[in-house]
């Protein structure tokens, strides 16, 4: 008998995407930007509470919805939760963007908003960061004449660490008043800074956030995205009814009543990120600034072998030579024990 699939054009125009790494149990992870030291205590014992009956039943979502929205400072109508934060980007595209319509990226970055693009059918217009990884806003503000669907701008950007300037995202947000912008502060609480109190000035801002890093909830999968309760009514119509697990609740709730290990960890982060970039420079390798928990690191023609060395010691960084050039990595901040061992193995004479 012969069949055939009614497989979309976009489907088939691309590739399936293959997660980066598997095998990573017991290894120093310093390739995903992960909260390495783990969640809180306070998470592990809200988890070991769950009963039997508890997991049985589909989750409700209006008491964590309002404490969560309470760490945000925002109204609860103001805030949604995904199934971590790709699904809190996968949702623009089911709210605003149709086949053959346009969206806005600046370029390296997180890839998932070409990914979901290519899905939707979408076109790609993209913007590049400069040789010094810096964002390009005059070319940014040309762009967005032309009235894309969606600009999506990572901020800290994710992998150059880069962090624009509220004064031009203001720029930005008032060149933009036919397109969506959605700022991915997915590393904000490295940075120390935010525009989601920016929402309820603008309605076309959505601000998308994950508990997967300073909270150290990734393998949970929970993330948000806050706006303006009038245009995140039209992003609710595009929801499941049940998009969050009730783990992932119970823990971001706890984790953030808790708040003493976050704060702990993302100020050790940024003191461990300041030192090791000091400790990489020494080393010889070209250093970018980051408002982030990782660094992005030029090692110049050193590279790839540095890179064999460390995987031989199980130690994973995120290689970016494909799309940044030759000898180029993404290091995640981890824990000092951890640093220590990368540097050791780094400096080791082949």
């Amino acid at each position: 008998m012969k069949t055939s699939l009614p497989v979309r054009p976009a489907i088939l125009a691309r590739q399936t995407y293959e997660a980066p790494a598997e095998g990573r149990r017991g290894k120093i992870r310093l390739d995903f930007n992960e909260n390495t030291a783990g969640c809180s205590a306070a998470v592990r014992k809200a988890l070991a509470r769950l009963s039997a009956k508890d997991i049985a039943t589909y989750p409700e979502y209006e008491v964590p919805t309002r404490e969560l929205a309470r760490r945000f400072r925002v109204h609860p109508d103001e805030l949604v939760l995904t199934n971590g934060g790709d699904d809190a980007l996968r949702v623009f595209f089911d709210t605003f963007v149709e086949p053959e319509s346009h969206i806005l990226i600046c370029e390296p970055t997180f890839p998932m908003y070409r990914y979901y693009a290519e899905i939707a059918g979408a076109k790609v217009d993209v913007l590049h960061y400069g040789s010094q990884m810096e964002f390009p806003l005059a070319k940014a503000l040309a762009a967005l004449k032309k009235r894309p669907r969606v600009f999506f701008l990572a901020n800290p950007n994710n992998p150059t660490g880069t962090l624009v300037s509220n004064k031009d995202l203001e720029k930005l947000l008032r060149a933009a008043t036919r397109t969506v912008v959605v700022l991915d502060e997915a590393y904000a609480e490295f940075s120390g800074a935010s525009v989601v109190p920016w929402v309820r000035k603008y309605p076309h801002l959505f601000v998308a956030r994950t508990f997967s890093k300073a909270s150290g909830l990734a393998g949970l999968r929970l993330g948000a995205v806050v706006a303006r309760r009038q245009s995140l009514a039209f992003v609710r119509r595009a929801m499941p009814p049940y998009p969050v697990n009730l783990a992932a609740l119970v823990a971001a709730v706890a984790a953030f009543k808790e708040g003493k290990t976050i704060a702990a960890y993302v100020s050790s982060t940024t003191r461990r990120r300041e030192w090791l970039a000091r400790q990489l420079t020494e080393f010889g390798a070209r250093v970018f600034p980051s408002a982030a928990n990782f660094l992005l690191v030029d090692f110049g023609e050193r590279g790839p072998s540095c890179f064999r060395k460390l995987a031989r010691h199980n130690i994973l960084i995120r290689e970016r030579g494909k799309d940044l050039g030759l000898g180029y990595a993404r290091i995640t901040i981890g824990t000092q024990a951890e640093l220590n061992a990368f540097l050791r193995v780094l400096r080791e004479q082949d």
